[in-house]
Parts: structure tokens; C-alpha cells; sequence
């Protein structure tokens, strides 16, 4: 393989003098480097900060100077953010030119740079308005690698607004971004969905439902976060069909939401308090079906309630939002309810999956995404939770995959992944088989904790810590916060989101018996799980196993480069232990 050189990298006052003068110092040094940045393509970065942060627009030309000179003189016309940028004192340009650059390649690296930038905490708002996605190519292959040299170029101009690659891909913004180069499964179930709604739109069919069907780590959320991204854009590729359509995304996980929040703000696609990106409960409230909006997208569907609660007087999130829109998107995996409140009879669940059926909507994502490991590996994984058998551990060199004979040993390995920025976001989480309580310290005064033996680590926090921590941390999924190294994280903090290393411990609900892996209720602390479930017909009923099974398959899928298990129950753990050798 031919070695991929460094791009050549200038930082200007944004301006056509700035420019000029530039290319003038350019053809004094070197005429190649002169061609390269004035007459070949190449990708750009304008911002200029103020007191609230950093804004940014990135754009890829084959003209650098004409482009600068319509983005000063035509575009403030039309948008106020270009108005902005032109009048700001302190707006800056880098621009960037390869050796490699042809229009799909640039295109590629401006729809990166923009996924990087769009996750970052000091970029307020990115002034974009639409990805560039590219298809194969002659150089896609080498799309990654010229990445990279670009990123570490920008670093040496700007170590601030350009941080280490390893920091930002941990970051729950990065990983939910809607500019993800999507699989072409994702790509293909988006083009589907959008055609979909297009219809919808055009006939003015109404409750409409597209179901999309897929395990943890299929990518749903970054498909979700797509498909949001474009219907909000002015107009698709001509077709202003979207663009005074009132659509909505629904997430019922506070986390989730905090981030989808941040990421469509920061696009300029919603403003500060905006409610179209919120919680199925306030929608269906605040909605009435004689209004029917348009698109509703609802993420993480398993959690949508089906029973009714304090705050929500109805019998079914999902029929309720049916009945207030023309097309809704529901991204469901059963296998991730967790509670009796999110518990679907089997008749009901099949009535809505029928329905999609009918109408031709049904989408399954299968590609494994998240889990950077062999199929052997996978398939390892997914017969522990779905058979509870425990296989001999396969080799595989691309996945850390390993069992500790204690938790101390356990917790000194995921510290020590957390600790090197190489290894990137690693953090313990276990099965809720330990008492909590949100709102109230325990009879002594401390805080709800993990324990084993001469262990402990208290539950993920947030409402106990002082002030200044809670301040600093709150827009931070759980797993960035910089303390909860020293925490334990539970279905209900990790779930839709995933970690580089993840420490799982197996607690004492999870045995093994006669060579299979059992559940045992009395021994979990999630109330929620074990209680039984008032059926429709008025029997009560429990599925405690199912729901203490699916809170195992949300722990063991959460790892992305690695997987470190310790068992409580003494059989699991020898029976773990026996399948590492």
C-alpha cells in the first residue's frame, strides 16, 4: 500500500483578501502547493466564536475563492447564520487540501468533519444543512487513513476546538450523530422508510405504522437519528414534500432524550426547549388525535408504556401516538423490556406487528454493529442469554473477552481500560440485584452500593452528588461522567448506549443448574421485574425470567472491543471460569 501523505492545512481570517494574499505567499513558496489548495478540490472549515461557544460551517469546493466569495455575498441574503459569520471580527477558515482529493473524497471527509465537530462540547451549533454520504469509490478505501491525518493536522492548528480522535468517538453525541456513514442495511431500511412516508404524505393515508425490528447493536439509534436529521432539512433533493411537515422523535429514556436534544440543537434543526424531540407520555398529553402531526419517530419502542401509571392515564403509548399521527416509525427489540409497565401480550404485540405487515412496513435490521468481534464470539454471547448455555470462550484476537475470579480484579481492569485514552470509555455495570432508591441514602446515611463480600461500589448516582458535580455533568450521559469510574451502572443508565469495555457483574438472580442458566426472582432487587403483571383478562401473572433475561442481554451487549464478566453464584462462575481455559 502506498503511503498516504500529510494534507496541506492553512488557517486564515475568513475573508477574499485573506485569500488572495494566501495564494500570492503559496505561488512565491511552492506552485504545486498553490494548485493544490486553489485549483483542485477541497474542504473547509468557517467559524467564529462566541461568548456561548463555537460555530461552525463545513463545506467541500472545487473553487475555493469563488465559493468564499458567494458565501460572503449571496448567502447572508438568504440566512441569518451566514449574515453571522460575515460580520463577525473573529471568523477564521481553514482550509484543507490531499493529494487524493477528488469530489466524492471530499464530499466523505466534510460529512466526518462534521459528525466530529457536531459532537463536540465547545461547538454550540453547526451551520450545515444536509450530509453528503458517498457510495463506493476509487479512493473510499483510503477515506479512514487521510481522516486521520487531517484530524491530527487540525490538532497541531488547534488543540482545543480539535481534540484527540479517541475522545469524541466515546461521547454519547458522536455515537447517536445522524452523520454516520450509514451500513448499507441502514441505508437501505432509511431510503425504504423515507419512500414510505413519502407516500403516506402524497395520498394522505394516516396511522400508518413502519415497524422496525432489530437486536441490541443493529444501529437503530443512529438510523433514527437519520431519518429525523432529513425530514427537518428545507427540502430533499428538490422535493419540498418535509418541509412544513410537524414531525416529532419520542424516546421513553431520559438519557437517550438529553441526547438527541443536544444533537438536534446543535444542528439548528431545534432551539433551546423546543418540545419536538421529548417523552411519549407529554406528546400524547399535549397532542390531541384531532391534530394528526405528521412523522412521529420513537426510538427505544420496547419501553413505551402499555399500562396506564400516575402520569399517563391511557392503556398503550403506541396506540395512543397512532392515533395522533399520519406515519409513525417505531424501533422496537422485544428482547430489551425490561418491566411489567412495558410488558406487551403476546396478542397485542402481534396485532401492531400485523399491521405493519399488512401495510408492507416491516424492516428488520440484523448486522451485528457494535460488537467488534467474530461471529463465533457473537454467537457465544447470544447463547448465554438465549439458550443459557455456556460454551468454551472462542479465540478471537479482535475481541477481549475475558472472566475474573473476583470483582476486585474485575474493577482493577476496567479502571485500568478507563485510564488510557487508547482504550477509550470502560465502566462496571451490574444486574439490579442490589437495593436503590433514587431519592432517599439508606437508614445510615450512605449511598445504595454493589456489595460483595469485602467489595462495594455505590449504584449510579446523580441526585446525591454535590452541587458542582451535578453542574459539570449533567448534559453527560452517565458512562462520560468523569466520577462514575468509581459507580456501577444499571440497565436503566446503559441501555441505548454502549461502552469500549464493559465490566459486567452477573448477580446472584443469574445461577447455574445442571448445566444450564436459571433465573431466580427472590435474589433481585428490581421490583419492576418480579412483580406480577395484571393481564387484560384480570389474572395476574409473572415474567420475572423473561424480564431478568433481557436485563442480561442489555449488560452483555453493551461492550464494544470487550467483554469482562464476574459471576456472583458460585456454579455460573466455576462454569465461566472452565470455558475460559
Amino acid at each position: 500500500m502506498s503511503r498516504i501523505s500529510t494534507p496541506k492545512i492553512y488557517s486564515v481570517p475568513f475573508g477574499e483578501e485573506s485569500l488572495n494574499n494566501l495564494q500570492e505567499e503559496l505561488s512565491n513558496k511552492s506552485k504545486d502547493t498553490e494548485k493544490l489548495i486553489f485549483d483542485f478540490p477541497t474542504v473547509y472549515i468557517v467559524n467564529h466564536q462566541d461568548r456561548d461557544g463555537v460555530s461552525v460551517y463545513i463545506g467541500e469546493t472545487s473553487d475555493i475563492i469563488r465559493r468564499t466569495s458567494q458565501h460572503l455575498r449571496n448567502d447572508p441574503l438568504e440566512r441569518k447564520d451566514w449574515e453571522t459569520i460575515k460580520n463577525a471580527s473573529n471568523s477564521n477558515m481553514f482550509i484543507i487540501g490531499h493529494d487524493y482529493f477528488n469530489k466524492s473524497l471530499t464530499m466523505d471527509i466534510e460529512n466526518k468533519l462534521m459528525l466530529y465537530m457536531s459532537s463536540l462540547d465547545g461547538v454550540k451549533e453547526i451551520y450545515n444543512r444536509r450530509s453528503n454520504d458517498q457510495k463506493e469509490y476509487y479512493t473510499s478505501d483510503k477515506l479512514n487513513d487521510i481522516f486521520s491525518k487531517v484530524w491530527q493536522e487540525l490538532r497541531r492548528k488547534n488543540k482545543n476546538l480539535f481534540p484527540l480522535e479517541s475522545v469524541i468517538k466515546d461521547s454519547a453525541l458522536f455515537k447517536a450523530s445522524p452523520f454516520h456513514k450509514l451500513t448499507k442495511e441502514q441505508s437501505k431500511a432509511k431510503n425504504e422508510i423515507m419512500l414510505k412516508i413519502l407516500s403516506a404524505m402524497t395520498v394522505e393515508k394516516e396511522s400508518q405504522l413502519i415497524f422496525v425490528h432489530g437486536e441490541a447493536g443493529t444501529g437503530k439509534t443512529v438510523l433514527l437519528s437519520s431519518l429525523f436529521y432529513d425530514l427537518f432539512q428545507e427540502t430533499d433533493e428538490g422535493n419540498p414534500v418535509y418541509k412544513d411537515t410537524n414531525n416529532y422523535l419520542l424516546v421513553n429514556h431520559d438519557e437517550q432524550l438529553t441526547v438527541y436534544q443536544q444533537i438536534m440543537e446543535k444542528l439548528g434543526v431545534l432551539k433551546s426547549g423546543n418540545e419536538f424531540v421529548g417523552k411519549p407520555t407529554r406528546f400524547i398529553n399535549q397532542i390531541s388525535p384531532e391534530e394528526k402531526v405528521d412523522v412521529v419517530l420513537i426510538d427505544e419502542g420496547h419501553l413505551l408504556l402499555t399500562q396506564g401509571k400516575q402520569s399517563y392515564r391511557g392503556n398503550n403509548h403506541l396506540k395512543d401516538i397512532l392515533e395522533r399521527a399520519k406515519v409513525v416509525v417505531l424501533i422496537f427489540d422485544e428482547n430489551q423490556i425490561l418491566t411489567t409497565e412495558q410488558y406487551w401480550e403476546n396478542h397485542k404485540l402481534i396485532e401492531f406487528k400485523e399491521k405493519a405487515l399488512d401495510q408492507n412496513n416491516y424492516i428488520k435490521l440484523e448486522k451485528q454493529i457494535r460488537i467488534k468481534a467474530n461471529i463465533d464470539t457473537v454467537n457465544w454471547i447470544r447463547d448465554i442469554i438465549d439458550k443459557g448455555e455456556v460454551q468454551s470462550i472462542p479465540n478471537d484476537k479482535e475481541y477481549d473477552l475475558r472472566i475474573f475470579n473476583s470483582p476486585e480484579e474485575l474493577d482493577k481492569e476496567i479502571k485500568k481500560k478507563a485510564n488510557n485514552q487508547d482504550f477509550g470509555l470502560s465502566r462496571l455495570l451490574a444486574t439490579y440485584d442490589w437495593p436503590y432508591h433514587n431519592k432517599n441514602l439508606t437508614e445510615n446515611g450512605e449511598y445504595w452500593k454493589v456489595k460483595i463480600d469485602q467489595w462495594s461500589k455505590p449504584w449510579n448516582l446523580l441526585s446525591h452528588e454535590p452541587k458542582e458535580i451535578r453542574s459539570k455533568v449533567k448534559d453527560l450521559a452517565w458512562a462520560e461522567q468523569p466520577q462514575t469510574i468509581d459507580q456501577v451502572g444499571s440497565t436503566f443508565t446503559i441501555q441505548g448506549f454502549d461502552l469500549n469495555y464493559a465490566g459486567v457483574i452477573i448477580g446472584p438472580s443469574v445461577i447455574y443448574r445442571d448445566g444450564k442458566i436459571q433465573f431466580d426472582p427472590d435474589a433481585s432487587a428490581n421490583k419492576k421485574a418480579t412483580r406480577n403483571r395484571t393481564l387484560e383478562n384480570g389474572e395476574k401473572e409473572s415474567f420475572a425470567d423473561t424480564f431478568l433475561r433481557n436485563e442480561l442481554n442489555v449488560l452483555l451487549t453493551r461492550g464494544v472491543n470487550g467483554l469482562y464478566i464476574y459471576a456472583v453464584d458460585k456454579e455460573l462462575r466455576e462454569a465461566l471460569l472452565a470455558a475460559q481455559k
